[in-house]
């Protein structure tokens, strides 16, 4: 019988959504191959995803998730990005005409696939959640940006009129090519540095090729742009606060397929800077992978401890929670069971009064089991009225507020919050070199 895998040997994991299309009269799902290889030649595993009704509730089996990439597919469903708010006022992106004339030019993307939405939506979402490395590529990079709080256009072609570029060209699919203007300072202006070339506004350009009707109309706020088409389409985007792969992290999107620019009969990418999304993403997730396992490996021993509490201190504790404990039996026996000495219970209520400002709930929850706000807690009770009163003035504003001001608001909290994990996790590794 064979033992075990030695899981520190053990490849990272890439999960990748299927699509799905009909061959003989049935459902049959896919991935485009250009994909696979390329996460496999530079050392991980693909596990695909399919689409199959349900799956969204069962991505717990799918751990240990290391790294996701989302590539291509049918348009996402315009009321998870509520595209008549992303308007210009008049209620609606598309009139029921142009709908029609999207759906017959563009048969095989415009029908839509709530299944797959949901499917990649919660896996985006888990990847923004836990910082796990995360590639977009066209539709994927527009999952991206809705699961942030971004909105698409519906039709590209159709809301930027005569301005817009050929972004998809059936008689010439693989070998159409449009420009894009790399912004300096961003991954792809490094990746693609050796072969950029001047643009007329005196910007640096590269020629990408083009399979989509839809794009990114709002960007979500985390998000920078690297790349924009001539009629104003971002290309490219990126987290610069989650993007440093050597140590884990990388949250992008593309909406050009660096996979599939290939010379003409060849497996020839057109410049190398086309596979390096691919391999720093594949980086990302080996050391993303690395970080778990050597968590895991930490010895209990290793994980920092409470400071321990000097005498005084410690007689200090127990008075306080001798005190709690009075006041829990006063209310549980309706007041029949009193206290040795009255000041028996000053303690817990003085500590009361003077610490309950900043309490968490899990805190508060604590204290209420121990009988804390039994006796002499005006302070704490008093600090939960202000903090409902709080909340009721926070939800009547937000009340107010557009959904572009919320999701704002919900991306900055997003960020502080992930900034204050990131800090957080430094702390306790240095405290953990110096025991």
């Amino acid at each position: 019988m064979s033992s075990s895998p030695d899981l520190a040997r053990v490849l990272p994991r890439v999960l990748i959504v299927s699509r799905r299309t009909v061959r003989k009269n049935k459902f049959v799902d896919f991935v485009g191959e250009y994909h696979l290889d390329l996460i496999v030649g530079y050392g991980a595993v693909p596990v695909i995803v399919p689409r199959v009704a349900g799956v969204h509730t069962l991505l717990d089996s799918f751990e240990p998730i290391h790294g996701v990439l989302l590539c291509e597919g049918e348009d996402i469903d315009p009321s998870l990005y509520e595209s008549s708010d992303a308007g210009d006022g008049d209620g609606s992106a598309l009139s029921p005409d142009q709908l029609e004339a999207v759906r017959r030019l563009h048969p095989s993307d415009a029908a839509i696939d709530h299944e797959k939405d949901s499917i990649e939506l919660h896996l985006a979402r888990r990847c923004l959640e836990r910082n796990i490395p995360y590639l977009g590529i066209c539709r994927g990079s527009q999952v991206l940006n809705v699961a942030c709080g971004g909105s698409l256009y519906q039709d590209v072609e159709h809301e930027l009129g005569g301005e817009a570029v050929q972004h998809i060209n059936y008689g010439d699919y693989d070998g159409h090519r449009h420009p894009i203007r790399v912004l300096p300072g961003t991954p792809l202006h490094e990746w693609f540095a050796d072969d950029l070339a001047d643009g007329e506004d005196g910007g640096k350009q590269l020629m990408v090729n083009s399979y989509h009707h839809q794009g990114v109309r709002r960007l979500a706020q985390r998000f920078v742009p690297m790349a924009f088409a001539p009629d104003g389409l971002i290309e490219g985007f990126y987290d610069p606060n989650a993007y440093n792969p050597a140590e884990g992290k990388f949250i992008m999107g593309l909406q050009f397929h660096p996979e599939r620019m290939r010379k003409p009969g060849s497996d020839e990418f057109d410049y190398p800077g086309c596979a390096r999304p691919y391999q720093e993403f594949v980086r990302a997730v080996v050391a993303y992978q690395e970080k778990q396992l050597a968590a895991a490996r930490v010895p209990r021993s290793a994980v920092p401890t409470s400071p321990k509490l000097n005498k005084e201190m410690e007689r200090r504790r127990r008075v306080i929670f001798r005190s709690f404990s009075l006041a829990k039996d006063m209310y549980l026996s309706g007041g029949r069971t009193k206290p040795a000495e009255p000041r028996d219970l000053d303690a817990g209520a003085e500590f009361l009064e003077s610490n309950t400002a900043s309490l968490s709930v899990q805190q508060e929850k604590r204290l209420k089991q121990m009988g804390a706000t039994v006796r002499n807690a005006s302070g704490y009770l008093n600090s939960l009225k202000v903090n409902n009163g709080r909340e009721a003035a926070a939800r009547a504003l937000m009340a107010e507020m557009t959904v572009d001001q919320l999701s704002d608001l919900a991306s900055f909290y997003q960020t502080m919050g992930r900034i204050c994990s990131e800090v957080l996790d430094r702390k306790l590794q240095a405290l953990q070199l110096r025991e």
